[in-house]
This record gives C-alpha cells, structure tokens and sequence, in this order.
C-alpha cells in the first residue's frame, strides 16, 4: 500500500472519483435531451397541426434518454453512502 494512506482511506479516495465519474454520465442524456426538445421545439413550428404526436415521441424519447442520468446517479449514490468496497477489506 501507498505510504501514510491507510487501506480504508485509500478505497474512499477511489470511491470518490468512481461517483465523480458515474456523474459524468449525466452530462450525454442533458445535452441530448435539449437537442430533442429543440428539434422537437422547430418540429411544432413546421407543423402545429403535429403538436400532440411530436411531444408524446419527444417526452417517450426523453424518458428513455433520461435512464442513462438516473443509472449513474444511483451508482454514484452507492459508492458514496452505502460503501459496498468498504466490505472486501
């Protein structure tokens, strides 16, 4: 082991930068949920006619999108609170 860091410490650290990175996997469903939400936004100003099809496919869409964010905020959640590397020591 790394000198002055004690094991406990050492797996905290890298469960730290482990949620840092799941929480990074919310940044792909942000951008592209604007990105539909934009098009489906130019899509209703084409077509107004089209309004409540475009926005159950864009929500339906978004939701799906939205998965993504919610997985890697539940990972992040158990590395930080629940400390499940914690065990294997």
């Amino acid at each position: 082991m790394i000198q002055g860091i004690s094991n406990e410490a050492f797996i905290l650290g890298c469960s730290a930068i482990g949620a840092g990175l799941a929480m990074i996997a919310g940044i792909g469903p942000g951008i592209g949920q604007g990105y539909a939400a934009g098009k489906a936004a130019e899509g209703v100003g084409r077509q107004p006619e089209a309004q409540g099809d475009i926005i159950k496919t864009m929500i339906l869409g978004q939701a799906v999108a939205e998965t993504t964010g919610i997985y890697g905020l539940v990972i992040a959640i158990i590395l930080l609170f629940v400390r499940p590397l914690l065990g294997a020591l």
